[in-house]
């Protein structure tokens, strides 16, 4: 999918960016599960509450002024022409939950797989409604 020709308004990139967020999300907590055999492995995830707050404030923002503000943050940082990157860190609650015991580790790993992938779905359905939507007005 082509998403930079998708952003038509301030709300469209706000949910590209939270599908992309949780695409990589995703990956990242998979490789979570593929690794959990592995010899010196640690744990990664997205700093998920730092993202959130980005956009609660961006949301906040476009609601005064109708304007999108996104500001970096130690681990989430915007780039020009809408993109972004989530860098991954360590997770450290899931290992020592590994270390503790593998089968709880995976329901972790398994529950927030869920989460994301309901997050995803549902900024993927807002977007599709949106994009219907503007495809009315025009």
């Amino acid at each position: 999918m082509n998403r930079p020709s998708l952003v038509t308004d301030n709300i469209t990139e706000l949910l590209i960016k939270i599908i992309e967020f949780t695409e990589n999300r995703q990956k990242i907590l998979i490789g979570n599960v593929k690794s959990i055999h592995s010899l010196g492995f640690v744990p990664e995830d997205l700093a998920v509450d730092e993202f959130s707050s980005v956009l609660t404030y961006a949301v906040n923002e476009h609601t005064q002024s109708q304007r999108l503000v996104l500001y970096d943050t130690e681990n989430i940082k915007f780039g020009v022409g809408g993109s972004f990157e989530a860098k991954p860190t360590v997770d450290e609650y899931a290992g020592e939950v590994l270390e503790a015991d593998k089968d709880e580790y995976l329901e972790l790993q398994i529950s927030k797989l869920l989460e994301n992938s309901l997050n995803q779905r549902i900024a993927a359905e807002m977007l599709r409604q949106r994009q219907k939507t503007l495809l009315i007005f025009e």
